[in-house]
Parts: C-alpha cells; sequence; structure tokens
C-alpha cells in the first residue's frame, strides 16, 4: 500500500461536482414522465370505471353522486404510483403529477377523495 496515492484520489474528490442532490434544500427536478400523485378532474370522467379495473392495487374508487357526475376516492397508501390508471383512462380523467413528497403521519390524510362539485376538489 502507498499512502501518497490515496492524497492524489482527495484531491481529485476537492474538485469533483458532489454525485448527490441537497435535498431537501434544494428541490427535486423530476423527470419529464415521472409518476407521482395521481389527481382526478370529474368533468372528464364518464364512469367506465375502466381505472378502477386495471389498478393492480386497487387504490382508486369511483362512485356515481348524480347524474353523470362522479367522485374519485384514492388511497395514497396502497397506490403504486404505476399510473396504470392514467393509461387506461378514455377520457383522460386522470392525470400523474411530479409531486413526489406524500408521506403522512396520518393514514387518514393517504386517502384523498375528488368530488364532483369543482369547490370541493382534493379534500384530504
Amino acid at each position: 500500500m502507498r499512502p501518497g496515492k490515496m492524497f492524489g484520489e482527495i484531491l481529485c474528490s476537492l474538485f469533483k461536482k458532489p454525485a448527490t442532490n441537497m435535498y431537501p434544500a434544494e428541490k427535486l427536478d423530476m423527470p419529464k414522465n415521472f409518476r407521482g400523485k395521481i389527481v382526478f378532474d370529474p368533468a372528464k370522467c364518464i364512469g367506465c370505471k375502466l381505472c378502477m379495473k386495471d389498478c393492480p392495487s386497487g387504490a382508486i374508487t369511483i362512485n356515481k353522486v348524480g347524474e353523470k357526475q362522479f367522485e374519485a376516492v384514492i388511497d395514497l397508501s396502497k397506490c403504486i404510483y404505476c399510473a396504470q390508471c392514467v393509461d387506461s383512462c378514455p377520457k383522460k380523467a386522470l392525470e400523474a403529477t411530479k409531486e413526489v413528497e406524500l408521506a403522512q403521519l396520518d393514514i387518514k390524510k393517504l386517502k384523498v377523495v375528488f368530488g364532483a362539485n369543482p369547490k370541493s376538489d382534493a379534500k384530504e
């Protein structure tokens, strides 16, 4: 072993850009096709429930609340963020966001209800 060889490696490392992000001080820049939190647009939903059928974890439930009005209940504690529901929706009523900070201490806050009434969207 040569101790001088290690000194050269240390000097090299001092001038390199770090390989890690300074999270949470600097916000992450998520890639273009990142699959984060799922959001629902009740105005576009036709109630076909294909998203419910295609969800491998059973995290989404579509309920009829009126004539041609539907609400979505998304259980983020079950969701595996595969965005299969987004891909299967024929009217694009579901969308995957870039939101990544979803951790909660209260499991009740992980059940998100997107209502058919625009004033009640995203109740937590």
